[in-house]
């Protein structure tokens, strides 16, 4: 299981390091394009829609590694009122809701990266394939999928030892 945890929190750790060299990439490239309109009256090609897509592989990254460690909000009333067996079952139903609702979410943006594939559509001044920075964005997804799986597993297998204390970040 500990080795199993390693390769999981690795995969965490490169899915947040993706994440986060995305998120450089957009703020160096606002910060260029910004530089470029008002210093030299000029601009770089296709500046928004590279920002627009960057930031949504940005955001589909996140949310499989905020998922994973449990950094999402949480509003805990009930949960903290709840006893040891409440907390489990909370625990267990909003993960198999998580679980649930990402899978939803991974099938659709299949379908649409499919549809913007088929459709031809690209990007305005260099002609560039939409496509393309869906089908990234979905690579998120299908990672956030793995990761909420195996959350409920470790939710699942923690039967009773260490409870949520076994996931990461999972609440106290």
């Amino acid at each position: 299981m500990a080795e199993r945890r390693g390769a999981l929190d690795r995969l965490s750790g490169a899915i947040e390091i993706a994440a986060a060299a995305t998120l450089a990439a957009v703020t160096l490239l606002t910060f260029v394009a910004v530089g470029l309109r008002y210093v030299f009256g000029t601009s770089i090609p296709d500046t928004f829609d590279f920002g627009k897509n960057l930031l949504g592989i940005l955001i589909f990254w996140g949310i499989a590694v905020a998922g994973y460690r449990g950094d999402h909000i949480a509003v805990d009333l009930l949960w903290s009122a709840a006893g040891r067996t409440g907390r489990r079952v909370i625990d267990l139903f909003a993960e198999s809701v998580t679980l649930l609702c990402m899978a939803v979410f991974v099938w659709m943006q299949a379908e649409k990266v499919l549809q913007t594939k088929a459709s031809g559509l690209s990007t305005y001044d260099l002609r560039l394939p939409v496509w393309v920075f869906y089908a990234c964005a979905w690579v998120g997804l299908v990672a956030g999928l793995i990761l909420a799986t195996a959350r409920l597993y470790r939710l699942l297998r923690s039967a009773g030892d260490d409870g949520p204390a076994a996931l990461p970040k999972l609440r106290d």
